[in-house]
C-alpha cells in the first residue's frame, strides 16, 4: 500500500484511507458497512482482451458488466473477465483487493461514478478502503475509455 500512499500524496482531490476490521466482499456489503448508496461502491475488475488487460472501475449500481459493450468501446473482438491467476499476474493483487488507482494498466471508468461526491473502492489490502472523489481516477490512472 506504500505505492498507493505515494500516488495519493500528489493528488489534488480529497481522499481518505479507511481501515476496517473485516474484508468487504461485495458492493452491497460495502454500501451497508459505510452507510452509502450502492452506486458509490467502485469495484475494480480486470478484463482480458485481444488487446491485453484493462482495469474497469464500475459503479456498484451497474449490476452486471456488459462485455459486448466493453468490446465495442475498446474496439476489441474478445473481452472476458480475467481469471484469478491472470489478475494476480497482471496486477500483483488478489481478486477482491484490486486498487482503484496505481495499476500499470489502461482503465475504463463507469460514468455513473461521477454522480457522487465520493466513491469507495479497493486499496490492494482487504481491510482498507479508499474513499476518493471520482474525478481523481482520471488524474491518477491512464483512462482509455468511459463506460456509458
Amino acid at each position: 500500500m506504500e505505492h498507493l500512499k505515494e500516488i495519493l500524496k500528489k493528488c489534488k482531490y480529497s481522499y481518505e484511507l479507511m481501515k476496517h476490521e473485516r474484508a468487504i466482499l461485495s458492493a452491497q456489503d460495502g454500501a451497508d458497512y459505510f452507510g452509502i448508496e450502492i452506486g458509490q461502491t467502485a469495484p475494480t475488475l480486470i478484463i482480458n482482451t485481444d488487446k491485453g488487460f484493462f482495469a474497469v472501475v464500475v459503479s456498484g449500481s451497474r449490476g452486471k458488466v456488459n462485455f459486448d459493450e466493453l468490446a465495442e468501446i475498446l474496439e476489441c473482438s474478445e473481452v472476458k473477465l480475467a481469471s484469478g491467476k491472470e489478475v494476480k499476474k497482471a496486477t500483483g493483487f488478489e481478486v477482491g483487493s484490486i486498487p482503484l488507482i496505481g495499476l500499470n494498466l489502461p482503465f475504463v471508468i463507469d460514468k455513473n461514478l461521477y454522480h457522487y461526491p465520493f466513491i469507495y473502492g479497493g486499496t490492494g489490502e482487504r481491510t482498507y478502503t479508499l474513499k476518493i472523489q471520482p474525478q481523481a481516477l482520471e488524474e491518477l490512472n491512464h483512462v482509455e475509455a468511459v463506460l456509458l
